[in-house]
């Protein structure tokens, strides 16, 4: 039973790793456009909590929400399963959004814009218009 289910398990990271290396070569290799942000806001958001979770302006309570999300992103279990085509990243995007929401404000928006390795157009979006304008 222990061994089906480590087998389970070694099969389900296996497709989370599979399925994020297609992410970051669509990320790279689309023509800049919609398609190309979409495929990349995943990466992005693992590089820009990376990069906040060590960033000293960003109060504690925003680094936890923020470490949270990107836990639940990189995590293969989910609300919704991945392999569900267009709706299985969803649980992954929503969490995403309302912890940098919830960090926006907390934190200057200069500093979340910084973190931010795509568009920065679609970070400003994200936020909305609510939170400090640092």
């Amino acid at each position: 039973m222990l061994h089906n289910w480590l087998i389970g398990a070694g099969v389900a990271a296996g497709c989370a790793l599979v399925s994020w290396a297609a992410l970051l070569v669509l990320a790279r290799r689309l023509p800049p456009g919609i398609l190309r942000e979409l495929a990349a806001f995943i990466p992005d958001c693992v590089t820009t909590v990376r990069r906040l979770r060590r960033d000293p302006r960003v109060p504690r309570r925003a680094k936890i929400a923020i470490v949270i999300a990107g836990i639940w992103v990189a995590s293969p279990i989910d609300l919704i399963p991945e392999f569900i085509r267009v709706i299985g990243p969803l649980d992954d995007v929503v969490v995403v959004v309302l912890a940098l929401r919830y960090a926006g404000r907390q934190v200057p928006r200069d500093v979340l814009l910084a973190a931010w390795p795509g568009e920065p157009r679609l970070m400003r979006r994200l936020l909305g218009q609510s939170g400090p304008r640092g």
